[in-house]
């Protein structure tokens, strides 16, 4: 998943995205209200984790520009203040949780969690696009109820293309969403072609040909 963490204690900030990335997530981070606001307009994110007291903003006011951009992110609030007002208003607008510091990182995470199977699943650990089954809490992949032996990052891929079937994922996009930032730093996108070959050649062989190039544009992923 592709997470935001808007929080400007850097100790705090580099806690979280450390602990998230050793799930896979790809963890981008903002350090201030302007830094959040720019990357919010620039990519889409699973989940928006946002500190309520940023150093040039609120993060309620980034909770209110998501919802008025009609995000389907998931978002959870953090703040030090134990404060019933602040928690009444983000929920209002449409946070999906709140958590006031300090907090074990396991919590945080399960909520995480909590908050991407309700927004993305329906509440359910597995998602299915006919013979292939995702369970999201091991991050394992079936075809036919036996696993494929997938490398984290065609498990990232396959889980982006069937939360996404049927559109139409540029190259751009989809190096983004596995790379995060640091897919401005990639002088190609052969390792995109790489993954994308490689999934696609485990998908066939079990008789799933479901990614389809649009030539010019991107993939898509879609059934006959």
């Amino acid at each position: 998943m592709k997470i935001l963490i808007a929080e400007d204690e850097r100790e705090l900030q580099q806690s979280i995205g450390t602990y998230l990335q050793r799930d896979g997530n790809v963890c981008e981070i903002a350090s201030d209200y302007d830094d959040a606001a720019y990357k919010l307009d620039l990519y889409d994110y699973d989940l928006v984790i946002l500190d309520v007291n940023l150093v040039t903003g609120s993060g309620i006011d980034l909770l209110k520009k998501l919802k008025k951009a009609k995000s389907e992110a998931g978002v959870i609030i953090i703040s030090a203040n134990n404060s019933l007002d602040d928690k009444l208003e983000g929920l209002d607008l449409g946070a999906d949780d709140y958590i006031t510091k300090p907090f074990h990182l396991a919590e945080l995470n399960s909520r995480i969690k909590a908050v991407l199977r309700r927004g993305k699943f329906g509440g359910d650990e597995t998602i299915s696009f006919n013979e292939i089954k995702i369970d999201t809490k091991s991050r394992t992949a079936y075809i036919d109820n036996k696993a494929m032996n997938l490398t984290r990052k065609e498990y990232d891929l396959l889980l982006f293309f069937i939360t996404n079937q049927g559109r139409v994922l540029s190259k751009e996009i989809i190096a983004e969403h596995l790379w995060g930032d640091s897919s401005d730093l990639l002088d190609s996108f052969d390792f995109i072609y790489v993954h994308i070959n490689n999934l696609r050649k485990k998908l066939t062989s079990a008789g799933a040909k479901y990614i389809k190039t649009a030539y010019g544009s991107g993939y898509k992923f879609i059934a006959d």
